[in-house]
């Protein structure tokens, strides 16, 4: 196989999110794998939604995913391509004007569905004559343009799918150019395909059907097919659909929730396919996992409980080198000794913060017994503290007490940490230190 080039092609009005980031990552990542290119196309012929901070938002989010293009395309600058294929179109009779408005669109639409017949467009237009034409246009009408449909069975091999067919019969010619003379999805997307060479449209089951008609324009306009791959879509756990309104879902919201882009991008690529779920910390590990022949043709459900688990899992595996630098901006640098105590407790790396607290202080402690603390206190081992500390301490504290167990554990922890829950003390007490240990079991806080 010749190196792909790629695209993931997304309209720049409004966040992407989880969903999105399952085909942006499918192509990136094969890209990757094959040493291709990894076009980012903004689909922003829509004048009036897209923005360019949306534009720009998206560059960020696929950056933190690891997976920043090789080339970026705006159509909104590239309108001269779109007209002269247009036109190309209009020479050899596929592309012609109408002149219905929506309102008798749809009141056809209502009738054919009345009638028991499908409601696809009857190509009225096509019976126009210049007279009736120039007619309309004198009434101020303005046309838009649809393309004219060859009503036969389309078929292709889906790297995903198999064998597709589609009876374009049954299908309404698409309009392809508004009334305004600004264009829809479709032509735009063909051309860039074809100008980019594209060598594999890899996007959502959602466009199995536009395949068949998009392969037609292809045809019309001389061009070589590249070739397709159907993912399966993402839902929400309970089944529903992903859109852009689900804002939490976000690969923004996802990011400032603090998120690892890996977790993130694991279960966006895995889940769905042949693949076991599980946390991969390397991209290019990522990547040689993608292969078509494994993705489910049914949805995949994306469970943010799972995704938790997932990021869990890989900040409890992550090396210390990894989280350095993140720590230290988080002011929660406390070395290696620290991290390794503390990761096996975190969700969020960013939680690393309460920890570094609990050892630095000041921390106000919890006294459940006195009495049993000031004994504890009184066997507490000197300096210098190390890993084996807490057990001979803890052998002192029951020789002298006869407390044992979680009565003995307990209350230690809730003195030197405020808190009934974290970290295994071995680990966390030589880095609180005796000075601060003394203090807490006195009921100071420090």
């Amino acid at each position: 196989m010749s190196k792909p080039i790629v695209r993931f092609a997304p309209s720049p009005t409004g966040r992407i999110h989880i969903g999105n980031a399952r085909q942006a990552l499918m192509n990136a990542l094969f890209a990757r794998r094959e040493k291709g290119v990894f076009v980012l196309r903004f689909d922003d012929t829509d004048l009036e939604r897209s923005k360019r901070e949306y534009a720009d938002s998206i560059e960020v989010d696929l950056a933190w995913l690891g997976i920043a293009p090789d080339v970026v395309v705006r159509q909104s600058e590239r309108v001269e391509f779109y007209d002269e294929a247009a036109e190309r179109l209009r020479d050899v009779g596929r592309l012609y004007p109408c002149y219905e408005t929506a309102e008798e669109l749809e009141f056809r639409r209502k009738r054919q569905l009345a009638r028991g017949l499908p409601p696809i467009y009857d190509r009225a237009a096509l019976k126009l004559t210049k007279e009736e034409r120039e007619k309309l246009e004198a009434e101020g009408r303005r046309p838009h343009w649809r393309f004219r449909l060859d009503h036969r069975v389309v078929t292709w091999h889906d790297l995903v799918r198999g064998e597709c067919h589609v009876d374009c019969g049954s299908l309404s010619d698409p309009v392809l150019v508004r009334e305004d003379g600004t264009y829809l999805y479709t032509l735009p997307s063909i051309v860039d395909d074809i100008d980019l060479k594209i060598s594999h449209v890899i996007r959502g089951e959602d466009h199995v059907t536009n395949t068949a008609v998009q392969i037609q324009i292809f045809e019309a306009l001389g061009a070589h097919l590249p070739q397709f791959a159907h993912i399966n879509l993402l839902t929400t756990a309970s089944g529903e659909g992903l859109s852009k309104r689900l804002g939490h879902l976000s690969l923004t919201s996802l990011r400032e929730a603090g998120l690892e882009p890996m977790s993130v991008a694991s279960l966006a690529v895995l889940v769905g396919t042949a693949e076991a779920v599980r946390p991969v910390a390397d991209i290019d590990e990522l990547a040689s996992l993608i292969d078509f022949n494994h993705i489910s043709r049914a949805p995949a459900k994306f469970d943010e409980h799972e995704l938790d688990q997932l990021n869990a899992r890989l900040i409890h595996e992550m090396p210390y080198e990894a989280a350095r630098s993140r720590l230290a901006a988080l002011d929660a640098d406390g070395g290696e000794a620290f991290w390794l105590a503390v990761r096996g407790n975190l969700t969020r790396l960013a939680d690393a913060v309460q920890w570094w607290h609990v050892v630095r202080g000041p921390v106000t402690p919890v006294i459940e017994d006195k009495a049993f603390l000031d004994a504890a206190t009184k066997v507490l081992p000197d300096a210098p503290w190390d890993s084996t500390t807490w057990k001979t301490w803890t052998e002192a504290v029951k020789a002298a007490t006869g407390v044992k167990g979680k009565a003995l554990f307990m209350p230690l922890r809730l003195a030197l940490t405020g808190l009934d829950h974290g970290p295994e003390l071995a680990a966390l007490l030589p880095l609180i230190g005796p000075e601060r240990a003394k203090a807490r079991l006195v009921g100071q806080a420090a």
